[in-house]
């Protein structure tokens, strides 16, 4: 059975920091593109990373404060998240698609 099960997040004041943690099952993380979306309320769901072999990717808002990677041996995704803004509120999940989640997803919540 093919499982992602997302981790890490938190409710933290901007200028905070947070390190999100997928754990896959079932299929080999690296043979895979893995994307972190998000969606805000009342959003739809929003591409904010991803990572093919060596390559890392992310949507400008992000840029120079977030940074994917991943763990092998492990099997697990990870999303570092630097200098969080209120408009990262969000529930965040770890995904083989840049536009759909199935798994349960982490909140989190920047807010002073």
């Amino acid at each position: 059975e093919v499982k992602l099960v997302e981790s890490g997040g938190g409710l933290v004041q901007p200028g905070g920091s947070l390190r999100l943690s997928c754990v896959a099952s079932g299929f080999t993380l690296s043979n895979y593109v893995m994307y972190w979306v998000r969606q805000a309320p009342g959003k739809g769901l929003e591409w904010v990373s991803h990572i093919g072999g060596d390559s890392t990717y992310y949507r400008d808002s992000v840029k120079g404060r977030f940074t994917i990677s991943r763990d092998n041996a492990k099997n697990t995704l990870y999303l570092q998240l630097n200098n969080l803004k209120a408009e990262d509120t969000a529930m965040y999940y770890c995904s083989k698609s840049a536009s759909s989640a199935s798994s349960q997803g982490t909140q989190v919540t920047v807010s002073s």
